[in-house]
């Protein structure tokens, strides 16, 4: 079993979980988003911004970024663990799969601060 700092020495399962469930609730956010544009073809920025005005849809919005954030870490974490490896990089795998990851990470970071901050107009 791969058990590295990266992944919080936890099992699959919890990655498989955390996977399906953010999957589903950034499939809903998704869906309301395309009802919502295609039930007002006319929609200017006004309707637009009184949509995202609405505290429920702050919160929906910043639980489909959280997911969002959760399903893009297990995406990248599984994909560097199974092709960053000791066979394409030698022993440098390690460093370069500890760099990818952690920029990886810090990317994400900055998007998630960005988009509370666009959510939230801090």
């Amino acid at each position: 079993m791969v058990t590295y700092v990266t992944n919080f020495s936890r099992s699959g399962l919890y990655d498989w979980m955390a996977q399906r469930v953010s999957a589903v609730v950034l499939a809903v956010y998704t869906l309301f988003l395309l009802g919502y544009v295609v039930a007002n073809p006319n929609m200017d920025f006004a309707q637009w911004h009184g949509l995202f005005s609405q505290g429920w849809m702050r919160v929906f919005s910043l639980l489909a970024l959280v997911a969002l954030g959760a399903h893009a870490w297990v995406g990248m974490w599984t994909v560097t663990t199974d092709y960053l490896t000791k066979m394409t990089f030698g022993k440098w795998a390690g460093a370069v799969r500890f760099l990818v990851q952690a920029l990886c990470g810090v990317l994400m970071f900055v998007l998630f601060v960005w988009g509370i901050q666009i959510l939230w107009g801090i």
